[in-house]
């Protein structure tokens, strides 16, 4: 039993706030909550009908569940008194809170409650429509369900939008977390997934205040059957800034938050019409479905559409094996094209029987089929003869049992009614093309690696960087391959030092940045008769790297959310200029690091393309292994970053390199 459970699930309600508890009261009662619901007001002698009570003493018994509309000061009171009369949980409404600096208060709020869960400050409350509870003081767009999703966000009006939803989306709780003083993301998310009648869950995540725990949830979800989706916020900073300033929480960074989920199995969407249309296919299909998708309509324009709009959300559609092919064109002959996407053309629209077979046929060869129907408005022409296309959808996912989508390529174009009455088929119907295909690839997110977990997050502190060469003897110590070199501090004493030939590299020490203050000097033959650098606090010569056939950043840093970061991509400015590279979060195998590198753009000219040398990328991974273990055993260790990294097509070597630490 969770320490949520009264809150979320309560036998009655307390309400305090004359007008916030005016909305509750009528809310529980339009949505026929069943247990009583008590006003609290010191003054007043009734509420919408209902006999008032002074004091939270006075109820009748401890209340599961307390919605608290009174300002913040008085907030921080009603808390602790709900604690002493042993009261289940409470949501706090009144903002004003660490989100505005009153940090002081925040924490006196968080002393009151002890050990008693409350979800906010600067919350809205949570709604139960499996047992008709509502601590929301609003209206929302839900009804009554025997079973559905849940829905989570640390933005109220987030998920206020997206509870009036018109998609078909059963839901079964809609939650708050507001700042989340006391109960955080993972323990809410964690208590309403141990529901059996939840699904899956929808996240809108601002900030996530523990990764390990939210990791470990993910896992648990996973282990029951239940998909995971989220919207992540803060990948950028204005987004970051907005996120700060609305719940005082740590954003953390956009590559590295979308590299966290991704590893623990959690599917990210951009968009709440995104979320909503995964959410569907999680409740009806449960987590990560096959990545073998075909394509039928009646269209050559729509099956070229859909192959179009899936290329960028990486959906590929298998060609069509003979066996199918043969069984398809004993249908529908020699005028359709048999292919993935297909165009079936209309002359078997209406036949019943051909139409079951054609969507059967296809079906049985991949993991799922997408359907292109959008249904005519009901309120100005006659949709009957979609029927039977809709009844041979149905048909063959029974048939085959494979997962069929009815898709209408326009979200208007199907209407929530009869999107509810194909789910009650067992079918999930998807609206909106592109969105269609987000929530695909969404939902083929597969499950993360047993017992993984983020390394322990530092905050941030201050730091200060080692000289290059300072960096190259770390790297060097930890089994990295770097030039030879001298260090010196004039051009004099580097030059009487060099024990090893031209080429050289010179390079001034003490820039972050060398190249753009002209402190790097490639290809030298001689030293004599070198300029000096201004602002040098020393010099570094080494012997130039030959034989390399791709540079490669590789940098690793500390995450104040996620622990510790590494990112890939190719050399010099080519990963900013294109915004070409791949992030992961530590702890990562070497398999894991050359899987995630095939996903730079660019990784053909690493794979030997068009007959170019290959790069030894499985050196790369093995040097980003052995420091990501170094900056996991060292936490004095802040970034470290080699940019770049010269691999040849046997090893690599480090020719430049960042370090910092405290």
């Amino acid at each position: 039993m969770s320490r949520l459970d009264r809150l979320l699930r309560p036998r009655h309600i307390a309400v305090l706030g004359a007008g916030w508890a005016l909305n509750v009261i009528e809310q529980c009662r339009k949505m026929g909550f069943q247990g009583p619901v008590w006003p609290v007001h010191p003054t007043k002698a009734e509420i919408s009908g209902l006999k008032t009570h002074p004091t939270l003493s006075d109820l009748p018994e401890p209340p599961d569940a307390t919605f608290i509309g009174v300002n913040r000061n008085a907030t921080v009171e009603v808390v602790a008194e709900l604690r002493r009369i042993g009261g289940g949980g409470a949501i706090c409404f009144a903002s004003g809170w660490e989100e505005s600096g009153e940090a002081g208060l925040q924490q006196q709020l968080v002393a009151a409650a002890g050990g008693m869960p409350i979800l906010g400050p600067n919350c809205y409350g949570v709604i139960n429509y499996l047992d008709g509870a509502l601590l929301w003081p609003d209206q929302h767009g839900g009804v009554r369900v025997d079973k559905g999703v849940a829905l989570v966000s640390q933005s109220s009006n987030i998920v206020i939008n997206m509870g009036m939803q018109q998609r078909g989306l059963p839901v079964a709780h809609v939650a708050c977390l507001g700042n989340a003083a006391v109960v955080g993301l993972a323990e809410l998310t964690g208590a309403l997934l141990d529901d059996p009648r939840v699904t899956a869950v929808g996240l809108y995540i601002e900030g996530i205040d523990d990764a390990p725990a939210f990791a470990a949830l993910a896992e648990k979800a996973r282990a029951m059957g239940k998909g995971v989706v989220a919207i992540k916020s803060g990948k950028t900073e204005l987004s970051r800034t907005a996120a700060a300033s609305h719940t005082a929480s740590l954003a953390g960074g956009g590559a590295a938050s979308s590299a966290f989920l991704r590893q623990i199995g959690v599917a990210e969407v951009m968009t709440p019409s995104e979320l909503i249309e995964t959410l569907k296919v999680l409740h009806v299909h449960g987590p990560q479905i096959g990545r073998r998708i075909c394509s039928l309509s009646c269209s050559g324009g729509e099956a070229g559409l859909v192959a179009d709009l899936a290329a960028p959300y990486g959906i590929d559609f298998p060609p069509v094996p003979q066996a199918t092919h043969d069984r398809l064109y004993a249908v529908l002959g020699s005028i359709p094209t048999i292919a993935n996407p297909l165009d079936y053309h209309t002359f078997i629209w209406g036949d019943g029987p051909k139409t079951t077979e054609v969507f059967s046929a296809m079906l049985q060869a991949y993991d799922a089929g997408m359907y292109i129907i959008d249904t005519p408005r009901a309120d100005r022409c006659d949709p009957s003869s979609y029927q039977p296309a809709l009844d041979a959808i149905v048909a063959a996912q029974k048939a085959t049992g494979k997962i069929a989508f009815p898709v209408a390529s326009m979200v208007e174009n199907f209407g929530e009614p009869r999107v509810r009455a194909m789910m009650d088929q067992g079918v999930c119907t998807l609206l909106g093309l592109e969105t269609a295909l987000a929530a695909i690839k969404a939902a083929q997110t597969p499950e993360g690696l047993p017992g993984w977990r983020p390394a322990k997050a530092l905050a941030p502190r201050e730091t200060w960087m080692l000289s290059e060469a300072e960096g190259k003897a770390l790297l060097a110590e930890a089994g990295v391959a770097v030039p030879r070199s001298v260090t010196g501090a004039t051009l004099a004493e580097v030059a009487r030092a060099v024990r090893f030939s031209a080429p050289y590299a010179l390079k001034g020490l003490g820039f972050v940045h060398k190249t753009e203050a002209g402190a790097v000097r490639l290809g030298l033959a001689s030293l004599e008769g070198q300029a000096e650098m201004p602002g040098a606090a020393g010099y570094l010569v080494e012997e130039m790297v030959t034989g390399a056939v791709a540079e490669v950043l590789l940098g690793l840093r500390r995450d104040p959310v996620y622990g510790v970061t590494l990112t890939l991509g190719l050399g010099g400015v080519t990963a900013e200029v294109l915004a070409d590279t791949v992030t992961l979060v530590l702890p990562v195998t070497e398999v894991q690091v050359l899987e995630a590198a095939k996903g730079l753009r660019l990784w053909p000219l690493l794979d030997g393309y068009r007959g170019r040398p290959k790069a030894d990328m499985a050196a790369v991974a093995e040097i980003a292994v052995r420091l990501g273990a170094l900056m996991l055993a060292d936490e004095s260790l802040e970034e470290i970053e080699i940019n770049p990294l010269m691999v040849r097509e046997r090893g690599a070597v480090a020719v430049d390199a960042l370090v910092r630490r405290v």
